[in-house]
């Protein structure tokens, strides 16, 4: 599968500060990336080199397979849709009257418009002025905006910032059916990694401009699977079988808490403590949220 999006160790300074720091990033054809990460994490600027907006200190940008340069810009952006900070527009006139101009400098067929207003839900509001939008509208019409030319790729930066929660699961049904109904490859970037995780396919978790985690969300939800807690009736006699076979774990009153372990493993050990005469009475498993491993990650903590 073609990565629509790489870098390679991409840099940004500011004076002697790292915005970003040796970024390989690595976005899938066909998927949903959630770019996450706290503010002033250095997402906003990504993104920004990203569309030649800003120049990379250091690095390469890749879209689409060719690497970005002052040649092939404009030629690579008109494959890419964007909606970078608050989407544009003029209050006084009205949704659609908006989307011409932007087709207009764009050089797409108005006849485009028809159809980015039925993807983002809005050709009942089409000739309403955009001042009389709500901010859930008005960030749909800047997705319409970034639509128009059928772009294989698009960026959005933070699109649900600002919307109650009726605009957000809107805004996250809206991008989830951006791959399969326009074929387009979505970057969106997030402060929350809980708002995301019901959306994205893929994941890049980044703090203070360098990148802790890439991968399939599912293997970041690995990592969810917390300690393994053994109720015994003689919490003792468990308590010495785990030390006479070197076994670490420690005890919170008539509960044995092991780390994590696979599920053979496991019944292994309850059977054993069986035999034991420890009278195993409860097996749980504590689960790790993934907003816990985003802040352990962010705070610099081994995830396993």
């Amino acid at each position: 599968m073609q990565n629509v999006i790489e870098t390679q160790g991409l840099c940004k300074t500011y004076g002697n500060h790292f915005a970003v720091q040796q970024l390989d990033l690595a976005v899938p054809e066909g998927c949903v990336y959630g770019f996450i990460g706290p503010n002033g994490a250095g997402k906003s600027t990504t993104m920004k080199m990203l569309l030649g907006l800003i120049a990379p200190s250091a690095g390469k940008v890749l879209l689409l397979g060719k690497e970005m340069n002052p040649r092939n810009r404009l030629a690579l952006l008109r494959q890419t849709g964007s909606l970078i900070e608050s989407p544009s527009g003029y209050g006084h006139l009205t949704g659609q009257e908006n989307l011409e101009i932007v087709a207009g400098l764009k050089g797409v067929d108005h006849r485009e418009i028809d159809r980015v207003l039925e993807v983002v839900h809005l050709t009942d509001a089409r000739h309403r002025k955009l001042r009389q939008y709500s901010l859930g509208m008005r960030q749909r019409l800047g997705i319409a905006q970034a639509l128009l030319g059928s772009p294989k790729l698009l960026i959005l930066d933070e699109p649900t910032n600002g919307l109650d929660p009726a605009g957000i699961q809107e805004m996250r049904s809206l991008i989830g059916e951006m791959p399969a109904r326009c074929g387009t490859t979505v970057l969106i970037s997030s402060h929350l990694l809980g708002e995301m995780e019901q959306l994205v396919q893929q994941v890049g978790i980044l703090n203070q401009g360098k990148l802790l985690f890439q991968g399939p969300l599912a293997q970041l939800q690995q990592h969810s699977r917390g300690d393994v807690l053994l109720r015994l009736l003689y919490p003792q006699r468990g308590l010495q079988w785990m030390a006479d076979n070197g076994i670490r774990c420690r005890r919170e009153n008539d509960t044995l808490v092991l780390p994590p372990m696979e599920e053979d493993a496991l019944a292994q050990l309850v059977q054993a403590l069986a035999a034991r005469g420890a009278g195993v009475v409860g097996v749980a498993t504590r689960t790790r949220s993934l907003e816990e491993i985003f802040l352990r990650l962010t705070e610099g903590k081994e995830v396993a």
